[in-house]
């Protein structure tokens, strides 16, 4: 039995959290959290007694059932959940539905699905475990949380907050990075269900919140963000300009290999940036050198451009198609570069994609994330050509890249991190 079924809690929208969080539980405090700094909403939630902030203190509930804790912890944050939902359904009637985010980390990646309901909210989906890969059977504690028993809290939380709530893990070896994962995508799908968004579809809402006529998209320009790179090596000649200004200025991009070229001209238009970019590179050897060299001088001038990252939106998840073939790519500028993907590239007697090698396509995609220092998950969706694959991962890569570079006003320049920084 639990020690103590008192509750303090605090849930308000869009404002700092008026006190601690405190389950009893630590690793639990810890991922609610999660809702902090990616819903935008203040939490402090304190369970029983907790007088003080120690280490015993912060784990006092952990030898109490926590399937009873976790349920009883979910359903009074639930409880403040549906108060949100309810009070910006009646500010804003008509734009409350559903929403979906998938969040990237290096070693998981979960993506979760909110739909309002008009009762008690279900459980519909939670393929999570198993936690881990060591042992096989997955982890059976992460710090003193019990795994087995974290279903009940998002059980309790979709019954009170009248959510139907669906977490699915596409994939993901490491256990602290699945629940992780796992919260930071509920937290996301809060935050654009609360603002009446999807990542899906354009929307108006998404437009008044992101588009060029906002307030987000006009501070974005009033940093002048850009980045410039010139380099000459014995292998390559590279000028780079990128601007991240609405596209405005248009996008060049001449680096001899004509796939490449189409590949960074439909990432750069559909990131919304202006990209001046020309190599010259010893084709004559092969297209290796070239590849990356491009690649990598376009990482360094996002790094640039983007600078720490302070009041960024940060995350964002987009699915785009070219012909057959349906990609989706889920990016974080988290400064911890990881490229995970499943692209069908590897296919009997095909190893070209136009004039690119297609070793060096996925090279340039890993030398791309990993001098943009991004998270990056590619799914795809539906197969189709090598082609319409190119076409279709680059529009949806920058897509998402276009989203997570937007300025949110609401972070008053913090970032949008739990650690309060990206810088290590």
């Amino acid at each position: 039995m639990m020690q103590s079924n008192t509750c303090v809690i605090s849930v308000e929208d869009l404002q700092k959290p008026k006190g601690p969080i405190l389950t009893g539980v630590g690793y639990l405090d810890h991922m609610i959290d999660q809702f902090n700094s990616h819903a935008q909403i203040g939490v402090s939630i304190i369970v029983g007694d907790a007088a003080s902030k120690d280490h015993e203190s912060r784990n006092r509930n952990a030898t109490t059932d926590q399937g009873e804790l976790m349920f009883f912890v979910g359903s009074q944050f639930g409880a403040e959940i549906k108060r949100l939902v309810m009070e910006t359904s009646k500010l804003h009637p008509g734009t409350i539905g559903n929403s979906r985010f998938s969040c990237p980390l290096d070693e998981a990646l979960v993506e979760c699905e909110l739909t309002v309901a008009l009762e008690p909210g279900k459980l519909t989906k939670y393929t999570l475990a198993p936690f881990g890969i060591y042992p096989r059977t997955g982890r059976t504690h992460i710090g003193s949380m019990e795994t087995a028993k974290l279903e009940r809290f998002f059980a309790g939380l979709a019954e009170a907050s009248h959510l139907n709530i669906s977490l699915h893990k596409v994939r993901g070896h490491n256990a602290h990075h699945i629940v992780e994962s796992a919260f930071k995508a509920a937290s996301r799908a809060l935050r654009n269900l609360l603002d009446g968004v999807t990542c899906d579809a354009h929307c108006s809402k998404l437009d008044a919140l992101y588009g060029a006529r906002s307030d987000n998209h006009k501070a974005g320009l009033d940093q002048v963000r850009q980045g410039t790179l010139s380099r000459t090596t014995k292998e390559t000649s590279i000028l780079v300009t990128l601007k991240v200004d609405g596209g405005v200025a248009g996008v060049k991009v001449s680096s001899g290999i004509k796939t490449l070229d189409t590949f960074f001209m439909e990432l750069a238009k559909h990131a919304g940036t202006s990209l001046d970019l020309s190599c010259q590179g010893d084709l004559y050897i092969d297209e290796h050198h070239t590849a990356e060299d491009v690649s990598i001088a376009l990482g360094q001038c996002l790094v640039e451009a983007l600078g720490t990252k302070a009041g960024l939106n940060r995350m964002w998840c987009s699915t785009m198609a070219s012909g057959a073939a349906r990609v989706q790519v889920v990016m974080d500028l988290s400064n911890r570069p990881c490229l995970t993907h499943n692209l069908s590239l590897a296919r009997d007697d095909e190893e070209m994609v136009g004039d690119l090698s297609l070793e060096m396509f996925e090279h340039a995609l890993e030398s791309l994330v990993a001098n943009a220092r991004m998270t990056v998950h590619i799914v795809e969706l539906v197969p189709g050509s090598l082609e319409d694959t190119v076409v279709a991962t680059a529009m949806a890569f920058g897509e998402t890249l276009r989203y997570c570079s937007m300025v949110d006003m609401r972070r008053g320049g913090a970032t949008a991190s739990s650690k309060g920084t990206l810088s290590v």
